[in-house]
């Protein structure tokens, strides 16, 4: 049996109240496991009108059939959605820090995070370029260590580098970089999927892999020494395939996942394939953490319009890596 999963609400203004709130609202048409969520009870009232059941720990979800089992985060202001305040980020910093420690003590089966403001977040003294690296380092994880998996119901997709200029990209890709990420994208799709012979697809950096060199060395000089070295290790890695031919339907079927040298390269296709089920999982944790592939959304914040198939979507994976790492 897995404990109920952990759900961060998020940024109190930010949509993640109201997605989780109707991810609870359609729980058994969206097939998700028992849940409960963490963070400010007024950020839920305010956009969403279904039954809330405050709970003190996540043991108590089972006597909270009929409404959304909440642990409380206290907030000292009204929330106004659309509206994000200092207060509302202090507020959901609490919320990730309580869920990642029920997380880490086994109380929770997973954690799954609501989208969050890193600008405000910064604001209030936060030092971590994300969510992710809190975490990591909550679970005494290097931030170097750690990696991101792109899940949707076809495609997943591991960036190399992250969130850095495209023109830094060429000096901030090294064999060693691409070598550590291709061994969290194994190790994960086993861990977490229970892929006993993981599948890696390796993307060339210029167009068309670089035309044996006409377009670029980086396919010579960094890429392919990393492949050959992952294959050395006993990794299924091949590549360096040319981007703009292996996101089709076919080639899809030939990996497990797609090890890509720059964010958009792997983001593009995850989210025209996958818009609305796109899920970010965590490579390299002793726990299970995932989230939706979307941020805080402020402009459309308690309207009603907000998409919540992505934070389902992350609550069953969650669920799943947990239940898969159970079995191992």
């Amino acid at each position: 049996m897995i404990p109920p999963i952990a759900v961060t609400l998020g940024d109190p203004a930010g949509i993640g109240p109201e997605i989780i709130g109707r991810c609870w609202e359609q729980r058994e048409a969206l097939g998700l496991p028992p849940f409960f969520g963490v963070g400010n009870r007024d950020s839920l009232a305010g956009v969403w009108k279904g039954p809330v059941c405050q709970i003190a720990h996540p043991e108590e979800v089972g006597v909270c059939s009929d409404a959304l089992p909440l642990i409380e985060v206290a907030d000292s202001e009204v929330v106004e959605p659309g509206k994000p305040t200092l207060i509302g980020a202090r507020c959901a910093l609490d919320a990730l820090e309580i869920a990642t420690g029920l997380t880490r003590s086994s109380a929770a089966g997973a954690l799954v995070t609501g989208p969050v403001s890193k600008a405000q977040l910064q604001a209030i003294g936060f030092t971590h370029p994300g969510q992710t690296e809190f975490v990591g380092e909550r679970c005494g994880v290097f931030a170097a260590n750690l990696a991101m998996m792109l899940v949707g119901p076809t495609l997943r997709t591991v960036p190399v580098t992250i969130h850095i200029a495209l023109a830094d990209v060429p000096q901030r890709l090294t064999t060693e970089l691409i070598v550590s990420r291709g061994r969290a994208a194994a190790k994960g799709l086993t861990r977490n999927f229970g892929i006993a012979s993981p599948r890696l697809a390796v993307a060339g950096l210029n167009p068309h892999a670089g035309e044996s060199g006409l377009l670029g060395r980086e396919e010579i000089d960094v890429i392919a020494p990393a492949i050959a070295e992952l294959q050395a290790e006993g990794i299924d890695a091949f590549g360096p395939l040319s981007a703009d031919a292996m996101f089709h339907e076919h080639a899809r079927k030939s990996y497990d996942a797609a090890l890509c040298m720059y964010h958009d390269q792997a983001l593009v296709p995850l989210k025209t394939l996958h818009f609305d089920e796109g899920v970010n999982l965590t490579l390299g944790l002793p726990i299970v953490r995932t989230a939706p592939d979307h941020g805080t959304a402020f402009d459309i914040a308690g309207k009603g319009i907000a998409s919540h198939h992505a934070m389902a979507a992350a609550i069953r994976t969650a669920h799943a890596c947990a239940v898969q790492r159970a079995i191992d």
